[in-house]
């Protein structure tokens, strides 16, 4: 996944945006992250994606997460949400069936 790649397919948060508010912000939870444009409070699909660019920067300052490819990404988010896993809101990045 690229900088500009979208990680939170719900809210329209590119892992740029996420990296540089974790850089700027520094939250102390994991939960902090949804104050990052709401990244994390759609479908749930990106939490663990936000949970592991989170401890990574906690840990050593580093944001360099190993994230699926956008396409990988975008597959993995529709299995998750036609399970029933999750709900994305409306305006989301479309679920492809």
């Amino acid at each position: 996944m690229e900088l500009d790649d979208e990680l939170c397919l719900c809210f329209h948060v590119t892992k740029r945006k996420v990296v540089n508010w974790l850089r700027i912000e520094k939250p102390r939870r994991e939960s902090q992250l949804s104050e990052c444009y709401g990244a994390g409070t759609g479908c749930g699909w990106c939490r663990p994606f936000l949970k592991q660019l989170f401890q990574q920067a906690s840990d050593a300052g580093v944001t360099d997460a190993e994230l699926p490819s956008k396409e990988d990404y975008a597959r993995q988010r529709s299995k998750y949400v036609l399970a029933g896993k999750g709900k994305p809101p409306p305006g989301a990045t479309p679920v492809e069936e």
